[in-house]
């Protein structure tokens, strides 16, 4: 059975170096990028309670999201990755790789860390320490 490798995704150079390091180690695997649309991001402005504006922030999200998807999926496909599969989810990244991982069958999870250190790291957490301490498939984390 094909290895499937997880690579959650965002706009970060982290993202991109975990998905050249996935496909550079993985390459008869299926890599599937999943980038997750964190609602919570929405905000509570004057904005947010105009009835349009989520479906309209939604809707940005969601194209934002596949001008990632389609960029990164060239790049790994460029690196000879013949299985690429895209995925976007919604809601809080960690419990979404997570479920992800433990519903689709996946045998390893790569992320990019963001390096955050002393105080910051302590109040916005990690989403990387928080995805492996709660996978139950091996997380390698890139810098």
């Amino acid at each position: 059975m094909a290895k499937r490798i997880l690579v959650p995704v965002d706009s970060s150079d982290q993202a991109t170096v975990a998905c050249e390091f996935a496909a550079e180690e993985y390459p008869d695997a299926t890599v599937v990028l999943l980038h997750v649309i964190n609602p919570a991001e929405a905000g509570y402005s004057a904005e947010a309670s105009i009835p349009s504006f989520s479906e309209e922030w939604y809707e940005k999200q969601k194209a934002t999201a596949e001008d990632l998807l389609d960029e990164l999926e060239a790049e790994v496909a460029e690196s000879g990755v013949e299985s690429v599969e895209r995925v976007i989810e919604v809601g809080r990244p960690t419990k979404v790789i997570v479920e992800y991982a433990d519903e689709h069958d996946i045998n390893q999870i790569v992320m990019g860390s963001h390096g955050r250190s002393g105080m910051s790291r302590i109040l916005l957490g990690s989403v990387a320490e928080i995805v492996v301490r709660r996978a139950s498939v091996p997380v390698t984390v890139v810098r």
